[in-house]
């Protein structure tokens, strides 16, 4: 598969081209979210007829990206190379800021990893947005029953893991601006330690697509703020995960401080 981002850096050209009226009042949020739901409802449509692989997926993803430029949005992503160099599935653990990393990380990740989500299960049921969601076989969690979420990670997920296809998971429970390490769960790790897989920390800051009041997942789109995007080097589990559940939260830490995301203080994980 090709991928769309050869190097270990990728940085928005600052002449990237941009959409008529991009600069209009107002006008850069329906934009962007008119040709998001385009390219959702292509996918939709490719699902149903069960052509949506990780190709389409991937493909799909990569125009979110340019749409996302043509909007104004700066992507300065790293970290590829620690993907690349890593064999075998991992389980990858992010911190959770808006809708925009679940849309665009196909287009950075599975070109060099086949690669499945969590997700909460309104999305694998949801009309519009299930067919695809279904067709990436995800692992759906409730949010509601951590047991029995705990369950279904560690079950479903070692299978994936076993068949060769990496996950993505957002320990945090809901999108936010803020960091706050005392609610990123230990999930990932508990699952990597079982699979016996490692874990690629990623950082993020994806706050040019705000979360909404009304529509939570698409509220105003920023175009000042960057979006910065960092995978980290591969942690390998020895004993309970204990150290390198550590490790990733000060990976991610030190990122979102050098964005000047906030971090609330540091609390031990229970």
């Amino acid at each position: 598969m090709e991928q769309f981002f050869p190097g270990d850096e990728y940085v928005t050209p600052p002449d990237a081209p941009l959409f008529l009226g991009t600069h209009l009042f107002g006008w850069t949020r329906w934009n962007l979210y008119f040709r998001f739901f385009r390219i959702v409802l292509r996918s939709r449509a490719m699902a149903i007829r069960s052509v949506y692989d990780d190709q389409a997926l991937a493909e799909q993803s990569y125009l979110i990206i340019k749409a996302v430029e043509g909007c104004g949005g700066k992507f300065h992503i790293k970290g590829f190379d620690h993907i690349r160099k890593t064999q075998g599935p991992v389980v990858f653990v992010a911190n959770h800021m808006s809708t925009l990393e679940t849309t665009i990380f196909p287009a950075l990740i599975t070109p060099i990893k086949s690669t499945s989500f969590v997700v909460k299960d309104t999305l694998v049921r949801g009309p519009v947005f299930g067919p695809v969601m279904r067709s990436l076989d995800p692992i759906a969690v409730t949010r509601k029953d951590p047991r029995k979420d705990l369950t279904a990670v560690l079950e479903q997920g070692v299978r994936i893991l076993e068949k060769g296809r990496s996950l993505v998971i957002f320990p945090q429970s809901t999108r936010s601006y803020e960091f706050d390490p005392a609610r990123f769960n230990t999930l990932g790790v508990k699952l990597a330690s079982r699979a016996n897989v490692p874990i690629i920390p990623v950082a993020l800051k994806t706050d040019f697509w705000s979360n909404g009041l009304i529509l939570r997942g698409f509220g105003k789109v920023k175009r000042k703020e960057p979006i910065h995007i960092e995978f980290g080097p591969a942690v390998h589990l020895t004993g309970r995960g204990k150290e390198e559940h550590r490790q990733i939260i000060e990976f991610i830490t030190s990122r979102l401080k050098t964005w000047e995301v906030p971090v609330l203080k540091r609390e031990e994980p229970t």
